[in-house]
């Protein structure tokens, strides 16, 4: 129940980072995109908002997926993979291989043709071909 409200939390958070992201102006034009006074929010004030949402954002974020991390730990309980009592019952649920009584006797022909099964199908005169 917690893991399913702090991932929907989680997703809300990052859609509305990216957007808060997405409505910030460009400074420097790194990309060609110039972050001239036509933007969406061009007052000094609307970009300290921004600047503040977007490092709540990012705090609520980074908690939320810590949050996450610990909710599954509880979940999973305090068994380990490499738990002791653990790796000994995977080793004895497992069925033990016995050797093979004795090894199968080569079959008398190949399992697939060879060249000379090929120039023996051929007609007399289609031999090899001359070098």
């Amino acid at each position: 129940m917690l893991q399913t409200i702090l991932l929907v939390a989680m997703i809300i958070i990052s859609v509305a980072l990216s957007a808060v992201i997405l409505l910030q102006r460009s400074e420097g034009g790194a990309l060609g995109m110039g972050g001239g006074p036509s933007g969406f929010m061009t007052a000094r004030g609307a970009g300290n908002l921004l600047t503040r949402t977007t490092s709540f954002l990012a705090v609520a974020f980074f908690v939320c997926a810590i949050g996450l991390t610990i909710a599954g730990n509880y979940a999973r309980g305090s068994r380990s993979v490499i738990d002791a009592d653990a790796v000994g019952s995977i080793a004895l649920d497992q069925p033990q291989e016995t050797a093979p009584a004795a090894p199968e006797a080569a079959p008398a022909t190949p399992a697939a043709p060879s060249l000379d099964d090929l120039e023996a199908s051929l007609p007399a005169g289609q031999g090899a071909p001359a070098q």
